[in-house]
């Protein structure tokens, strides 16, 4: 599938910061078919169980990644999630590409949904989840300076199998 734009990263966000020692730092694409792909791996701080991603940030990966694609429409919305909701089906790996397709299944005036499925590069589905998200404006979510986000970071990426 044909990349149709890369999104911004942070600085110092755990799914996508670029200047965290501990972050995932996954690159987000958005695709032909409206949705939005993050490709990363985790890496063994990450783990829970041995040889196992923790749940918690294999969830933060999900919930990034389908907020994320509210931007394909509208670039300025920012969603702050009210629910979120994860069926984990097999263990996650550390050390191996992953990546994570996000996409909107409803979008409102003040809230979003969305789904979001987790896959190794071969198409093995990991994790999946549904979420909720209510649309607000950078400036009410955070009060301090804005210069942690919009970050580009660019590769040469072109298309996503």
């Amino acid at each position: 599938m044909k990349v149709l734009k890369k999104q911004t990263n942070s600085k110092k966000c755990i799914v996508c910061g670029v200047e965290t020692n501990v972050g995932i730092k996954a690159s987000f694409y958005e695709m032909e078919d409206e949705s939005v792909i993050a490709l990363f791996s985790f890496k063994e701080i990450h783990q829970s169980y041995p040889e196992r991603t923790h749940g918690g940030l294999i969830t933060a990966v999900l919930d990034e990644t389908i907020g994320r694609a509210i931007w394909i429409t509208e670039p300025n919305a920012w969603g702050v999630t009210a629910n979120l909701s994860v069926k984990f089906r097999k263990p996650v790996p550390y050390d191996v590409p992953l990546k994570c397709i996000g996409r909107i299944t409803e979008n409102k005036s003040r809230l979003f949904k969305g789904v979001g499925k987790l896959f190794t590069m071969g198409n093995e589905l990991l994790a999946e989840a549904e979420a909720v998200y209510v649309k607000l404006p950078l400036t009410k979510i955070c009060e301090s300076d804005h210069d942690d986000v919009n970050i580009y970071v660019d590769d040469d990426i072109k298309e996503i199998n």
